[in-house]
């Protein structure tokens, strides 16, 4: 595997979840990390870290993401943990809501390949995040599934379009991030158990095997066009 130490890696998403457990990895790997998202003071709160810049992007945006480019000119790879959950049902989902999922999960990537591929070296790649619901179909999950899957084909797209560069999705099944708080301590703690009942790995995941996987695809200088399925087996039940 190539290393990433002293690479520049520009990681979007959240103070915390996933986005952090990435961040935290690549420095532990001896990578530079440039935070970005929309909210910049949040972020470099988050993180205090002389490491790790922060940056303002609206994914939703294509004035800001090509912003973002010209401020940070060269890095060396690029992750997107964004997303826009839309969950629930057919007869509960509301346009704008479902809209703005595609906006940020799938346009957003495709934008950020449009301004940052001219930046990458060629060695540079793009890690973008699916999920496990693109293969399982869960009641109350079609627009997420949907997301999802369109991520998948993507991911294929951009991998053949960008070549050399590499384009690769990470898709995790249930991890215990601060998406599920919505539900309430009781509803989450109930799916938790649920899934952890069926799953393989009879178990749901950690932020911390989520950022293992983006670090092996940023660095397996061999892989690209593909989904790496880091959820415990969850869609073969």
């Amino acid at each position: 595997m190539a290393s990433v130490e002293g690479r520049r890696i520009l990681v979007i998403g959240r103070g915390s979840g996933i986005a952090r457990a990435v961040t935290s990895a690549l420095r532990t790997a001896g990578a530079q990390v440039v935070a970005a998202g929309r909210d910049r003071p949040a972020l470099a709160e988050a993180y205090d870290d002389p490491g790790v810049e922060t940056a303002y992007v609206d994914l939703t945006d294509e004035t800001a993401v090509g912003a973002l480019a010209e401020e940070l000119g060269r890095v060396d790879h690029v992750v997107s943990t964004a997303s826009a959950r839309a969950r629930g049902t057919v007869a509960e989902l509301a346009h704008d809501v479902v809209r703005r999922s595609f906006d940020v999960k799938v346009l957003g990537p495709l934008l950020l390949a449009k301004h940052f591929a001219p930046r990458l070296p060629a060695d540079g790649s793009f890690v973008f995040f699916s999920g496990s619901s693109a293969r399982k179909a869960v009641a109350g999950m079609p627009a997420v599934g949907a997301t999802n899957a369109a991520v998948d084909a993507l991911v294929r797209g951009l991998a053949v379009e960008l070549a050399p560069l590499r384009v690769n999705a990470i898709s995790p099944g249930t991890v215990d991030t601060g998406a599920y708080d919505a539900l309430g301590e009781q509803r989450k703690a109930e799916l938790f158990a649920a899934r952890a009942a069926t799953s393989p790995a009879r178990r749901i995941g950690r932020p911390e095997e989520i950022a293992e996987a983006v670090v092996f695809a940023l660095g397996s200088s061999f892989l690209t066009g593909v989904f790496l399925a880091v959820d415990g087996g969850e869609p073969l039940v």
